[in-house]
C-alpha cells in the first residue's frame, strides 16, 4: 500500500542549464508547479522470492559423478588389451589411468535438446591413460561410453578432437623417479663445489638444503645429427629446517616454506636424458655466473682457480613470509567496513544439484573440469541464449632470463590442471560471508577429489553507480548491483582468481587476477631481464597469456564478426566552404578466417561486435554484443611470438583475439598434453584457420587476457591483485531498445528547487532495515577442511580420505 501526500505550490521559478552548462546565462523555463511527495508506507512485490532454482533442463555439461567415474575406471580395467595397473600401485613402467572427465556433448546435439525438445545427448567420458610399459612411452585420450556403462559401452581413441589426427602423444619425461635420482647423482660429483658456492647439500636425505628442478617443457635438441631430450636444472633452497630460523625462532611449520621459488641459487647443469636407460644419460655442461662450462671437469678446473668469482648467496629470512610485518596502519585495529546480506536473503536462485543459476535476467549452467576448472554453458539473457560456452582454454607463463632455466621455461598450466588446485575458498576473505558456496569434483589417478566450497556466488555493490544524472531540478541515481561467480586455482606458485561478473545492463565481465609467489631468478648477470629486488635475487620477467573460448550465439547461431571503426577522415560537406577534418563510423565485416587474427586497435579506435545481421532491431541496426577490454592487459599476447620452448603450441597466444567457424572437432584451443611434446602438439591452434567463411555462420571468439610482468620489490613476498589483473567485457550493442538496467527497483529520483526537495521517488525499492547481529557474519576459519578424496579402484565410497596438496 503506497500512501502519498501531494502539496501543490505555485509561483516557483525553475532554472536549468544547457546540456553542458556552458551558457553565459541560464535559460529560463516557464513557471510550473512543484510536487512534494511524502512516502509514508511502501510495499513492492509481495511475491516471496525463492533462492532455490529448478533447472529447466538437465545439466548435460555437468561433471562426471563419483559413480560414473568409478564405472568408467572399472570398465577400462576390464579391457585386458590396455594392460592397466591400479594407479595406487603403478610405477613408471606401468600403464595407468591419469584422468577421467566428461566429453562435452556436440553442440548440435546439445542445442537440439535445449531448444527443440530433442533427446538428451548421450553422455561420454574422457579417459587419459599413460602408457609407460614401453621403451617409447606415450599418453592417449579415449572416449568411453555411452554412460551409464553397459554392454553397449565401448572405448575409442579421441582422435577427432585433435588437429594432429591422433590422440597419442609421446612422453619424453616418463621416469620421474629416475630423473630425481639422476639429479642427486650429478650433484654428488660436485658436492664440494655446491657446498662451497651455495653452502648446502642435495643428496636426497630429509635434511637436504636444496630442491632440484628446472625447465618446462623439455627441449628437443639436435646433437651430432640426432634429436636428443634435454633437461636444464637448477638448485632452489628449501626455506625450512635450519633455514627456518627467523628472528631467533625455529619452526618446521613456518609459513616461509611456500617461498621456495624466491630462492634460486644460480648454479645450473644440462643433461641429456634421451631414452629410459639412465646409464646412457650424460651431463652436457654447467652454468655459473653467466659462464658456460661444457664439462664437469672444465667447471671444476675453473672453480679451483684463484680468480674464480663467487657470487652473493640468496638466503631465506622473514622477507619471504606473507604474515604481517612493520608498524600497523593508523586506525587499522578497528574492524573495516563489511558487506552484509539483508534478512530477506539472497536475490539469486541456485539448483545446487544441477549447478544451475538464475540472477535477474540471466541464467546459466556451471561445470568443472580437471584441465581448466570452472566453465559456463548456455548463458541466457532475457530468455535468449547469448553465450553457448565461456571458459578458460590455457594459461601460459613464459619466462626470459640470462640463465637457461628462466630462458627455457614456458609453463602451460593445463598440464598441471586448474581443477586439482581450485581449493576451498575462505568466507570473509575470498568471498563475502553471505556468499553461496558450491563444491566441485574432479577425477585423477583413480581418485575422485571433492573441493569443498571452492566456487562462490554473491551479489555486491562495486561502489560506483550504474547511472546518474543531475541538473538544477532533479537528481537520478541507479545502484550498480553485480553478481559474481568466483573460483581460485593455486597452480604452483601462482594463485589465479577467476571471476565472471554479471551486471544489470546485460553485460558480462570475465576477470583474471594473479597473486602468490613469483618464480624468481638469480641476480648474477640478469640485469637485462629483471630488477635486482633482494640480496642475490632478481625478478624474472615473464608474460602471462590466458586464452578464453567465447562461443557467442546472438539470436541464434548464425552470426557475423564486425569491426565498427572510428576512423579519421576529411570530408567536404555541401554546407561548408572547406574540407573538414572529422571522424566517421565505418563498418568492416571479418568475412573469413584468413582475416580473423586480430589485435586491439591503436587508440581503441575499433569496436568489435558479434552481430546477427539477419535480425536487426526496429531501427534497422543489427542486434549485437560488443567485446571490449575492460581492465589491465586484456588482449595481451606473448611478446615472444616464435617461442623455442612452445614451438607449435602457442598459436592462440600471438594476437589479442581470433574468430573461427565453430566445429565440434575444434572444441579447445589447446590440450593439457601439449606440454609433453610442444613441437608435435595434439592441438595446434594455427590449424583452425583454413579460409572458411565467417559470414552469418556459427562463430567462436578466442580471446586472450594477461599481464606483462617484470617483478619489482613490491612483488615481495607476494604479487598483489591490484596491478596483476586483466579482463574483457561483452555488452549488448543495439541489442535492446534502451538501457536494460532501467528495470531495477534500486534507483531513486530526487526533485528539488530553491525551496528544497519537492519529490522523492523510489520505484518500489526497499532499503535494508533492522539490527544486524555482527556475530552471524563472522567467518569460522576453523571450518576450513580441505578436500575429500575417494579412491576409485578399487572403489569404496564409504572410505574417503583427505588429500589436499600443492604441486610445489
Amino acid at each position: 500500500m503506497l500512501v502519498r501526500t501531494i502539496v501543490v505550490l505555485s509561483g516557483l521559478l525553475s532554472v536549468a542549464a544547457g546540456p553542458h552548462a556552458r551558457l553565459r546565462s541560464p535559460k529560463k523555463w516557464a513557471k510550473k508547479p512543484a510536487l512534494i511527495e511524502v512516502l509514508t508506507a511502501s510495499s513492492s512485490n509481495s511475491t516471496a522470492f525463492n533462492p532455490v532454482a529448478v533447472a529447466p533442463k538437465t545439466n548435460i555439461f555437468i561433471s562426471l559423478t563419483d559413480d560414473e567415474a568409478a564405472s568408467v575406471i572399472s570398465f577400462l580395467h576390464n579391457q585386458t588389451e590396455l594392460n592397466l595397473t591400479a594407479a595406487a600401485d603403478a610405477g613408471d613402467w606401468d600403464n595407468a589411468i591419469e584422468v577421467v572427465d566428461l566429453v562435452p556433448p556436440n553442440k548440435t546435439d546439445a542445442l537440439n535438446y535445449l531448444d527443440n525438445g530433442g533427446l538428451v545427448p548421450g553422455r561420454f567420458a574422457l579417459a587419459r591413460i599413460a602408457f609407460g610399459a614401453s621403451e617409447e612411452p606415450w599418453l592417449q585420450d579415449f572416449i568411453v561410453g555411452p554412460l551409464p556403462i553397459s554392454n553397449a559401452s565401448k572405448y575409442a581413441s579421441l582422435d577427432w578432437a585433435t588437429t594432429s589426427g591422433s590422440a597419442k602423444i609421446r612422453n619424453y619425461n616418463a621416469d620421474e623417479d629416475l630423473i630425481t635420482q639422476w639429479n642427486f647423482n650429478v650433484t654428488a660429483t660436485v658436492a664440494d663445489i655446491v657446498l662451497d658456492l651455495l653452502n648446502g647439500t642435495a643428496t636426497g636425505s630429509d635434511d637436504d638444503t636444496f630442491d632440484i628442478w628446472g625447465i618446462d617443457p623439455l627441449w628437443m635438441e639436435e646433437i651430432d645429427g640426432e634429436e636428443r631430450v634435454i633437461l636444464w636444472n637448477t638448485y632452489w633452497r628449501f626455506p625450512s629446517g635450519e633455514d627456518a630460523i627467523f628472528d631467533g625462532k625455529f619452526s618446521l611449520q613456518s609459513p616461509f616454506i611456500a617461498g621456495e621459488t624466491l630462492l634460486p641459487q644460480g648454479l645450473f647443469f644440462k643433461s641429456d636424458i634421451t631414452g629410459r636407460d639412465p646409464s646412457k644419460w650424460g651431463v652436457l655442461g654447467w652454468v655459473y655466473g653467466g659462464i658456460f662450462y661444457s664439462t664437469t671437469a672444465e667447471f671444476r678446473k675453473a672453480w679451483s682457480s684463484p680468480d674464480f668469482v663467487k657470487y652473493e648467496l640468496n638466503l631465506p629470512g622473514s622477507w619471504i613470509g606473507s604474515d604481517r610485518v612493520g608498524e600497523p596502519f593508523p586506525g587499522d585495529s578497528t574492524a573495516p567496513p563489511v558487506a552484509v546480506q539483508p534478512d530477506a536473503g539472497q536475490r539469486f536462485s541456485v539448483d545446487d544439484a544441477q549447478k544451475y543459476v538464475e540472477w535477474m535476467d540471466f541464467s546459466f549452467y556451471i561445470t568443472f573440469t580437471r584441465d581448466t576448472g570452472m566453465r559456463l554453458y548456455d548463458i541466457k539473457y532475457k530468455g535468449e541464449r547469448i553465450i553457448y560456452e565461456l571458459g578458460l582454454q590455457e594459461a601460459i607463463a613464459h619466462y626470459a632470463g640470462n640463465d637457461p632455466v628462466q630462458a627455457g621455461t614456458a609453463y602451460m598450466d593445463t598440464f598441471y590442471g586448474f581443477g586439482p588446485y581450485a581449493f576451498e575458498l575462505v568466507a570473509g576473505y575470498d568471498c563475502p560471508t553471505y556468499a553461496h558456496f558450491l563444491n566441485s569434483t574432479f577425477h585423477a589417478a583413480e581418485i575422485s577429489t571433492t573441493h569443498r566450497n571452492n566456487i562462490c556466488l554473491f551479489e555486491s555493490d562495486p561502489a560506483y553507480l550504474m547511472q546518474r544524472h543531475s541538473n538544477s531540478e532533479y537528481l537520478a541515481l541507479t545502484k550498480n548491483i553485480v553478481f559474481t561467480l568466483r573460483s581460485v586455482s593455486t597452480v604452483g606458485n601462482y594463485d589465479y582468481n577467476f571471476d565472471y561478473i554479471f551486471a544489470m545492463d546485460g553485460s558480462i565481465e570475465t576477470v583474471v587476477r594473479a597473486s602468490g609467489y613469483i618464480q624468481s631468478a638469480y641476480y648474477a648477470k640478469n640485469n637485462d631481464y629483471g630488477y635486482h629486488i633482494h640480496d642475490g635475487l632478481s625478478g624474472s620477467m615473464h608474460d602471462h597469456s590466458l586464452n578464453w573460448k567465447v562461443d557467442l550465439d546472438i539470436l541464434g547461431t548464425d552470426n557475423t564478426f564486425v569491426k565498427h571503426k572510428i576512423a579519421p577522415v576529411n570530408v567536404k560537406y555541401p554546407w561548408s566552404n572547406q574540407t573538414r577534418s572529422t571522424m566517421q563510423l565505418q563498418r568492416v565485416r571479418v568475412e573469413n578466417e584468413d582475416d580473423a587474427k586480430l589485435s586491439w586497435p591503436r587508440n581503441n579506435a575499433d569496436m568489435f561486435m558479434v552481430e546477427n545481421s539477419d535480425k536487426p532491431n526496429e531501427y534497422g541496426e543489427p542486434r549485437a554484443y560488443r567485446i571490449a577490454p575492460s581492465r589491465g592487459g586484456a588482449g595481451m599476447h606473448l611478446t615472444i611470438e616464435n617461442s623455442p620452448n612452445l614451438l607449435k603450441s602457442q598459436g592462440f597466444a600471438k594476437h589479442a583475439l581470433y574468430i573461427t567457424k565453430q566445429k565440434d572437432t575444434e572444441p579447445r584451443a589447446a590440450h593439457a598434453n601439449n606440454d609433453y611434446d610442444p613441437g608435435h602438439p595434439l592441438i595446434d591452434f594455427d590449424e583452425f584457420f583454413n579460409s572458411e567463411s565467417l559470414n552469418q555462420t556459427d562463430i567462436v571468439v578466442w580471446l586472450n587476457l594477461g599481464m606483462h610482468h617484470v617483478p619489482h620489490t613490491g612483488d615481495l613476498p607476494n604479487t598483489v591483485f591490484t596491478t596483476a589483473q586483466s579482463a574483457f567485457i561483452i555488452a549488448p550493442h543495439n541489442y535492446l531498445l534502451n538501457d536494460a538496467s532501467r528495470t531495477t527497483r534500486q534507483m531513486v529520483r530526487i526533485d528539488y528547487n530553491s525551496s528544497g526537495v519537492q519529490l522523492v521517488k523510489e520505484f518500489g525499492g526497499k532499503m535494508p532495515s533492522g539490527v544486524i547481529n555482527m556475530s552471524t557474519i563472522q567467518p569460522d576459519f576453523y571450518d576450513y577442511e580441505g578436500d575429500i578424496a575417494t579412491r576409485k579402484f578399487p572403489y569404496d565410497p564409504l572410505h574417503p580420505f583427505n588429500d589436499t596438496e600443492s604441486i610445489v
